[in-house]
């Protein structure tokens, strides 16, 4: 390839930028070991995946701005008080830049499951999320089981079918 031609590559990728670029694989898929979330929820409490060995996790990750995330996450609340006493954890991981906007979607939405505040996106760049909401479904020792991005409503029977599945193992 000439220099001329190379320089016309690079400019217009530099200049146009994402419109052109080739999105990316997520970088957690399933068979992967779950990464560290790394964080701590809205309690105070650190987020460890090393406690999380044994039990069927799910990270989730969301946004207050997410319309399919106001209908997922009553799903995995539902799902998680249903199954937590046989070894289901959930790990909401909100994306919103302002702490104020989750704090506010909560008081509309409890959540009983610990909730982290990824505002600089520590969490998520190790993840990856492909889209809002994302989940990641592990299994008892730490590998990512099954990903869904994005949500629809058939996926709460499937969420279950696959929690059920990974807790009888």
């Amino acid at each position: 390839m000439s220099s001329a031609l190379r320089f016309v590559l690079v400019c217009s990728v530099v200049v146009l930028g994402p419109a052109f670029a080739i999105p990316h694989a997520q970088a957690l898929d399933a068979g992967e070991k779950l990464p560290e979330v790394g964080l701590v929820d809205l309690s105070g409490k650190r987020v460890s995946v090393a406690a999380l060995v044994g039990k069927v996790v799910v990270v989730d990750f969301w946004a207050s701005w997410c319309a399919p995330c106001r209908e997922e996450l009553p799903v995995l609340e539902r799902l998680y008080r249903k199954y937590r006493g046989q070894g289901l954890a959930v790990v909401g991981v909100s994306v919103d830049k302002d702490l104020a906007n989750v704090k506010s979607f909560l008081a509309k939405l409890p959540l009983s499951f610990p909730v982290v505040h990824d505002a600089n996106h520590q969490a998520s760049s190790r993840y990856e999320p492909p889209r809002m909401p994302s989940s990641y479904v592990i299994d008892k020792k730490g590998f990512v089981r099954f990903v869904h991005a994005g949500y629809r409503a058939a996926d709460a029977a499937l969420f279950e079918k696959e929690i059920a599945s990974l807790l009888a193992k």
